[in-house]
């Protein structure tokens, strides 16, 4: 019997519990005060708010000449029974993408005559049941931003009213159905850092082994040739191998018949090649460079001639000799001297008019270009670049089949040259106070230029095919540039910025769709 009157009390508690909570469901919402409400609409005039207390089960909402100017996420979720929704003549500048989130009722939309200048990617993608849309008396920009409206009304069921242009200006006026230059303008790059490396560097290379993409860095300071090997599952370039010596000022891989061979310049020590050891997975010491010819080298520059593998280096001492060396089957021999006592800073092969030349640059007269003479096969003089002293290096590039270079100088301005007519002209004059570096490359069929400075911001310079200048594209902070290097895998396109007095830093070229 005790028992049971203790459950008789709980039991009565839980029930007058249920009742009280009912009774709380069932209690009707206040109206709110600037609104007036019926049993299924509500119109509210002159609001300075959205009002939250609006009954749940409405099927029409009215929010006119208000004064508020935002619609926040999931401003009406709470009334999924919508079918009409009136948002007119207020001061709407914003609405969030998930502002009509839940409304799958929704058959009527107005937003006319606010002051929305853009809407957000998809904010109709949840109303599946909308026959009807006035976006009338807005001021909407019709640039990248429009875009996907563009392309929504083409698809849309709905009835929609007519989507004026108040900007940009050249499309003032015009209906945003007739634009029809989106395909073309809203997509842009940029360049993001992708890695950092902790150290310092003057050159880079890059080279593809067994589908594997590699880079070898020279770190004169750390007295390294750092391999790098691009990692497909981190997706980033990670530590392979380590060819240690004194001074490395460049490292330039050479493939032939399989064979992986490192050409590696030091100032001190003498330079050597290397070559990859399968079985140790690492490079081991293969040649010695004379001495004697290379003692300051500065560049390394790999080339083919009918089929022979060729590689120059460009050395900067009095006391050396810019010197071709050539693959004979066994090893690398020196087979040519070029350009004595003139301290080359740089050696660019290019085919001129299909015909093999090598550009010499030099910090004590203009730049030299020799022609390969097939019945001696040796190069020979063959003309200068004139005007043009104190060029540190000279990089060449081809765009739609005509043959540009570009000629970096630390002290005035570098200089963009086109082939014309047997000769190079100028075609632009970039501002190039400090500058070591001027480096072109190309990634998705858009031409760049990368411009390395001592004193300032380095700059990437991007073509602009109308003007037919390059344009100031982005700013990018480096400490001592001293290379810049195209490298490609994955479908993702990078550039290595070696830093002699900083991080060495790798930046990923991005496509941004500026409509999104």
């Amino acid at each position: 019997m005790m028992a049971l009157f203790i459950k008789e009390p709980l039991f009565i508690l839980i029930f007058l519990g249920c009742i009280q909570n009912t009774a709380q469901l069932k209690k009707p919402v206040r109206c709110p005060s600037t609104c007036s409400c019926t049993k299924e609409s509500v119109i509210c005039v002159g609001s300075s708010w959205i009002p939250k207390t609006i009954p749940s089960d409405i099927s029409s909402l009215s929010l006119v000449n208000g004064t508020f100017s935002e619609i926040k996420d999931r401003m009406f979720s709470h009334l999924p029974s919508l079918q009409l929704l009136f948002i007119e003549g207020n001061k709407i500048e914003t609405i969030s993408r998930h502002a009509f989130r839940g409304l799958r009722d929704l058959t009527h939309l107005s937003l006319a005559n606010n002051h929305i200048k853009t809407l957000p990617r998809d904010i109709f993608s949840d109303l599946d049941s909308l026959i009807e849309l006035d976006l009338r008396g807005n001021r909407f920009e019709c640039d990248c931003k429009a875009k996907w409206l563009f392309s929504w009304l083409k698809m849309t069921n709905s009835t929609v009213s007519d989507v004026l242009c108040t900007g940009p200006s050249e499309y003032q006026g015009k209906k945003l159905n007739d634009i029809t230059s989106f395909d073309t303008d809203c997509i842009t790059t940029d360049f993001i850092v992708q890695q950092i490396l902790p150290y310092e560097s003057v050159s880079v290379d890059t080279f593809q082994y067994k589908n594997d993409v590699f880079v070898a860095i020279a770190q004169p300071s750390m007295e390294n040739c750092m391999v790098l090997e691009w990692d497909h599952i981190e997706m980033n370039f990670r530590s392979y191998d380590n060819i240690t010596g004194q001074s490395i000022v460049g490292c330039k891989a050479i493939l032939i018949d399989d064979q992986v061979f490192m050409v590696v310049a030091q100032l001190f020590g003498g330079s050597h090649i290397y070559k990859y050891d399968e079985s140790w997975a690492k490079f081991t010491k293969f040649q010695d460079i004379e001495v004697s010819r290379i003692s300051k080298p500065n560049d390394i520059e790999l080339f083919q001639i009918e089929g022979e593998t060729f590689f120059v280096i460009a050395d900067s001492s009095k006391a050396g000799l810019t010197t071709v060396y050539k693959w004979n089957g066994k090893g690398f021999y020196s087979y040519q001297s070029l350009h004595e006592w003139f301290r080359d800073t740089d050696a660019e092969f290019i085919e001129i008019d299909e015909k093999p030349h090598l550009v010499l640059s030099s910090r004590s007269q203009v730049p030299l270009i020799l022609q390969w003479n097939k019945s001696a096969n040796k190069f020979t003089p063959l003309s200068d670049i004139p005007n043009m002293e104190d060029v540190l290096a000279v990089k060449s590039f081809k765009m739609k089949d005509e043959l540009y270079i570009s000629l970096t100088r630390f002290i005035g301005d570098s200089k963009i040259m086109k082939w014309s007519n047997k000769q190079f002209v100028e075609i632009q004059a970039l501002p190039s106070r400090g500058a070591m570096a001027l480096q072109p490359f190309i990634f998705k069929d858009r031409y760049y230029l990368a411009l390395g400075s001592d004193y300032t911001f380095s700059q990437i310079y991007q073509w602009d095919p109308e003007k037919k200048t390059f344009e100031k594209f982005k700013e990018i902070y480096i400490q001592a540039p001293r290379s810049f290097t195209a490298v490609s895998t994955d479908r993702r396109d990078f550039i290595f910025a070696s830093s002699f007095k900083g991080n060495t830093q790798i930046f990923e070229h991005v496509i941004v769709d500026l409509s999104l």
